[in-house]
């Protein structure tokens, strides 16, 4: 496994700026006494589908070649990776699947559906993986 480095960080910062939003920073007093530090909190749930795992999804696609991203993507998932994987899809306009358990949240197989994926489910999340 290869690491990641700052320079990998900054590389993928770059490569989203202005597709995302720009969550704020928000001072947390409470953990900020307990560590005795200045500590802040990423407002990521304000982000594109509620979560930091868009950034990921959207950058894997956007390195994807042509011919990766005319077969499209398959993701497992009964949450925010799910979502994110259906967005940024949609983003770089490849098809998309979202295998769920079927006791998956209603809001978020709404959600995939909505971004454009195609939603099957599982009887269980292990199944899922099968």
């Amino acid at each position: 496994m290869e690491l990641v480095g700052t320079g990998d960080v900054r590389a993928a910062r770059e490569h989203l700026a202005g597709r995302l939003r720009a969550t704020p920073m928000v001072m947390s007093e409470q953990l900020s006494r307990l560590t005795g530090c200045d500590l802040r909190l990423k407002a990521e749930n304000l982000q594109k589908t509620g979560s930091f795992k868009v950034r990921g999804a959207l950058h894997y696609l956007l390195r994807s070649d042509a011919e990766r991203l005319s077969r499209g993507v398959v993701t497992v998932s009964a949450g925010n990776h799910a979502c994110a994987v259906a967005w940024a899809a949609d983003q770089v306009g490849t098809p998309s699947t979202v295998v769920m358990p079927e006791t998956a949240p209603y809001a978020k197989v709404a959600a995939c559906r909505g971004y454009g994926a195609r939603v099957e489910f599982r009887e269980t999340g292990r199944a899922a993986f099968e």
